[in-house]
């Protein structure tokens, strides 16, 4: 999974145009694929549109919440619960 295009689209999404902030949002967005690929069993696929905007919403989620304590938001919790769903029946 490419986290260059991840930082990108979160940048985007979040309205950032500097790169002040980059390094953070990458160690975040590193954070996210480690935490799928190696925690959930995921077989991200840097091709999969599903798979990469997942990462992009998953990422800005985190930053955007990084002071508070809650659980992630459900339609988060929802497409995390299909893509573990779909990965296992293509495995």
């Amino acid at each position: 999974m490419d986290a260059t295009t991840i930082v990108n689209l979160v940048k985007e999404r979040l309205g950032i145009r500097t790169t002040v902030r980059d390094s953070y949002l990458e160690s975040i967005t590193k954070s996210v694929i480690t935490e799928l690929e190696d925690e959930k069993g995921l077989a991200l696929d840097a091709e999969n549109f599903n798979h990469l905007l997942f990462c992009a919403d998953y990422a800005t989620w985190r930053y955007q919440s990084r002071d508070e304590s809650g659980a992630m938001p459900r339609h988060l919790q929802f497409r995390l619960h299909n893509l573990i769903l779909h990965n296992q029946r293509s495995s």
